[in-house]
């Protein structure tokens, strides 16, 4: 396999030290509540909230106390995802108590591997003469991916090789397992992980043969005769679920068609962004034309036709999936958090693969939106499901509701989400920037500082940023020694071109090409570099073909999309329109969850007193003039509950 070297690759998460007076809040909050409080909830230690199993299980399965096995046939995978969001922390934060609570995890899970290499609490525990035999169901190398992801992440954080030498046991052992030869299962996990695992595996490693597994899963897929079917024959037409009847329904898996003949996002959305997150990674690092065509292809439709505004996706809860072109309903949407996390996975291996700014605008859009309003102010409070319209009491009692919640649990059975969250925003600084040979590319404007090595000079840059309330960022460089390279700035798409440059003092346009602006020149210690981005007030209208939005507009100021909660605009929210003319202003209410800038602007309110008891009636309606509120989408439901939209009606200015 030819490996390409030549790339724009992410700056390591210790290079970067993050200083941002918006996201260190969030690492902060991540780091002091978010993650001991998901440590104590794996150990079934907090009242009230559903028990997790999780560690319980990997006890029983290292023989370390007697039970039955509980939870989710998946549950292995919450242990790891908070061991990645440990490591980390302890890479940006050493904390010694922290570090004796992840290496004590690191041992109950060495104790837990069986001695041919496998690893995986449900089978070990319940059944042990099961292991590869429902692939389709039961998550096996999903988990192993994200075991082999939380090695990778606590042996660059630490040093430490335990873990990681468990997950390459573990991997060595997949690798007898499954493949082309003969004797080997010639198939793949019903839930896509192992694969981009397997690549990060190869980057710590450098050995070749997790790379050639990891091509070899995704080659695999979609192949005919179809793996699932086979195997679902093999198991005498049987499901894991008692609920699920019939064969295995392809598109679900994104096993329908070989990758690189798939146009259309389809099927589970975490599965599908993780997957593309693999196939871009394989991209990059082969060279293979057809696979980034692919990537490309599904990318377009993702961002095009099936994205909310929010940066959520899967528009159904009926296989938490992908659906057709332009369904996008706002009160029975999905966008699970974890399909989130997943765009901006594809959208961060998008841009190493070709620097655009339309990947890092969606990585910011799902960032700034969907991934930390997932999560309460207080950080023990998740959302799973994102929506984009609530009415608490449809929730409760409408069974097509079911899965929305109108404030967030404190836990779920399935927790897959509250610890993505904690592993993504601890690993934040490596989403700011990339950088090649002679090019550091800024793509998300998060004050802090990085040192990286350009024409084979040290260089230091620091960030200072404003966003998300001001559009002002500075860029102040202390290279070793003064030489030409080159800053690479997104103009993000929502300033609209609206982008001042001034490089110490002077107004420069760079190089604009794909939305970045390429500032080439001999920088010398203490250089700066200043951009202005506007942050209008934006009406933004969805595609006719939206029918869910058609006539209503939603508020979108610099990255942040806005919501109107009735505890400021009165209940129903559906009875609220925006004026023709709102004249929306902003201004910061310090009395919001943090400080935050609200926009105010004239509308219109549906009378119901007059109705009389009416349910339908011949009469015009009848409105009263109203100022209305919007708060950033992120900090919706942290003040109790109450309705919830982002997109409300508008007055027609007709053209």
């Amino acid at each position: 396999m030819r490996v390409v070297t030549e790339r724009s690759a992410a700056v390591p998460l210790q290079q970067v030290k993050l200083n941002d007076p918006f996201w260190s809040r969030y690492i902060r909050l991540v780091r002091e509540v978010v993650i001991p409080y998901q440590y104590e909830a794996l150990h079934d230690r907090i009242p009230g909230v559903e028990p997790s199993h999780a560690v319980a299980n990997f006890r029983i399965a290292a023989g370390r106390e007697q039970g039955e096995y509980k939870g989710m046939v998946f549950q292995d995978s919450d242990v790891a995802k908070w061991l990645e969001a440990a490591a980390y922390s302890l890479a940006i934060h050493p904390d010694p108590k922290l570090e004796q609570q992840v290496d004590e995890l690191i041992d109950l899970i060495a104790d837990a591997q069986q001695p041919d290499g496998y690893l995986n609490t449900y089978f070990t525990v319940k059944e042990p003469t099961k292991r590869w035999t429902n692939l389709t169901d039961c998550h096996e190398l999903y988990c192993a991916g994200h075991l082999i992801e939380a090695a990778v992440a606590h042996y660059r954080a630490t040093g430490k090789r335990k873990l990681l030498d468990v997950a390459c046991r573990f991997a060595d052992y997949i690798d007898t397992v499954f493949g082309p030869e003969e004797g080997k299962i010639h198939g793949f996990d019903g839930h896509q992980e192992i694969e981009l695992a397997l690549v990060k595996l190869y980057e710590a490693t450098h050995e070749e043969k997790y790379l050639r597994l990891a091509q070899y899963f995704i080659d695999e897929r979609g192949r005919e005769p179809h793996f699932f079917h086979q195997e679902w024959e093999r198991r005498g037409k049987s499901s894991f679920y008692a609920s699920v009847s019939g064969a295995p329904h392809l598109p679900y898996h994104q096993s329908h068609l070989p990758v690189r003949e798939q146009k259309v996002a389809v099927g589970h959305s975490v599965r599908a962004v993780y997957m593309y997150t693999a196939m871009a990674d394989l991209a990059a690092r082969t060279g293979d034309a057809s696979l980034m065509k692919a990537c490309e292809n599904l990318w377009d439709n993702i961002v095009h036709k099936q994205m909310y505004i929010t940066g959520g996706i899967g528009s159904t809860h009926h296989g938490e999936a992908f659906t057709i072109d332009y369904d996008l309903p706002n009160d029975t949407v999905y966008a699970e958090t974890c399909a989130s996390i997943g765009l901006i996975f594809f959208a961060r291996r998008m841009l190493e693969l070709s620097p655009k700014s339309e990947y890092a605008d969606v990585m910011e859009r799902a960032l700034y939106n969907t991934v930390i309003g997932s999560m309460a102010q207080d950080g023990t409070h998740f959302f799973y499901v994102n929506p984009l319209e609530v009415w608490p009491d449809a929730c409760r009692h409408n069974p097509g509701k079911h899965h929305v919640k109108p404030v967030r649990p404190g836990w779920f059975a399935c927790a897959c989400c509250p610890p993505n969250v904690a592993r993504l925003l601890t690993s934040l600084g490596e989403y700011v920037y990339t950088s090649n040979e002679d090019t550091l590319f800024a793509h998300l404007y998060i004050g802090g500082e990085t040192a990286v090595s350009l024409r084979s000079n040290t260089v230091k840059v620091k960030q200072t940023s404003e966003l998300p309330w001001s559009g002002n960022v500075t860029f102040t460089v202390e290279p070793q020694q003064a030489a030409e390279w080159t800053l690479a700035l997104r103009i993000p798409g929502w300033c609209r071109g609206q982008a001042v440059i001034r490089v110490n003092g002077e107004e420069t346009a760079g190089l604009i090409r794909e939305g970045y602006a390429y500032i080439t020149r001999t920088w010398a210690s203490g250089d700066t570099l200043e951009l202005a981005l506007s942050l209008d007030i934006l009406q933004v209208r969805a595609h006719p073909l939206v029918r869910a939005n058609a006539g209503k507009a939603a508020i979108q100021r610099g990255p942040l999309v806005y919501c109107w909660e009735s505890v400021d605009n009165g209940a129903p929210i559906s009875a609220v329109t925006l004026a023709a003319d709102p004249k929306l202003n902003s201004r910061f209410d310090p009395d919001l969850p943090g400080g935050a800038v609200v926009i105010e602007g004239a509308g219109w309110r549906e009378e119901a007193e007059s109705w009389n008891g009416e349910l339908y009636r011949a009469a015009p309606r009848q409105a009263k003039s109203a100022t209305l509120k919007a708060i950033p989408y992120y900090l919706w439901g942290n003040r109790g509950e109450n309705e919830m939209a982002v997109w409300i009606r508008e007055e027609a200015s007709l053209v």
